[in-house]
């Protein structure tokens, strides 16, 4: 699931990145305003912002792409951690909002609940039939078994599964899959398909000729 992530701190940032990735996140970094504007193409899942920029404030970048009818999540971080702060970021379309310092975990604990929200969802369990995909500890399980995926596999799983029944395209799985700055290989898509057929049954995705895959709906 890509995110991108907008920290002017360096060390936070790696760090930030380094530990969502752990937890299956395709974290895009940037650290300005300008290059916030720059790549926020619509691509990703959710924004985690900074306020305090070296060119301006996260606050005036919120409001801006609310304006422009963006609805992406997105959680604001800073350490500011007055209740004033977190209303004017609440009322400016902020989707929840985290002060530092801040634990990791919790940071993508709150992730995977504004996108849960973003979806329509929930729970943090994905149900189909005999199969049970959990966000939370990144784990598949068919009729009770857990079965070994990996972090592309699971991501490319899941966003078949939000949504059973609608065709994703290759391109689409490849965003879910790679951050922006990796090189994107020629059939990567394809293999953890067909792994992912090979572990949980060939009915479970089907090929849609000329479009791209989708998931069965039970």
């Amino acid at each position: 699931m890509r995110i991108l992530l907008v920290e002017d701190d360096e060390v936070l940032r790696d760090g930030i990145v380094a530990g969502l990735g752990l937890d299956g996140f395709d974290v895009d970094p940037v650290a300005t305003l300008a290059e916030a504007r720059a790549v926020a193409t619509g691509d990703h899942a959710g924004i985690v912002l900074d306020i305090g920029l070296p060119d301006g404030s996260g606050l005036d970048l919120l409001a801006e792409w609310r304006r422009a009818g963006s609805t992406t999540p997105v959680l604001l971080l800073t350490a500011r951690n007055l209740i004033s702060d977190r209303v004017d970021g609440l009322d400016r379309g902020a989707d929840d909002y985290l002060g530092k310092p801040f634990d990791l975990s919790e940071l993508a604990a709150r992730l995977r609940a504004i996108l849960r929200r973003a979806s329509g969802r929930a729970s943090g369990d994905l149900t189909l039939g005999a199969l049970t995909i959990s966000e939370a500890r990144r784990s598949v399980a068919l009729n009770g078994a857990e079965i070994a995926v990996s972090r592309r596999e699971f991501a490319i799983l899941h966003a078949l599964a939000e949504q059973p029944g609608r065709v994703l395209s290759r391109s689409q799985l490849e965003d879910r899959i790679y951050g922006w700055q990796e090189e994107i290989e020629s059939n990567a898509v394809e293999v953890h398909i067909h792994k992912l057929r090979a572990k949980l049954g060939r009915e479970r995705i089907e090929t849609v000729r000329g479009e791209g895959y989708r998931m069965a709906a039970s």
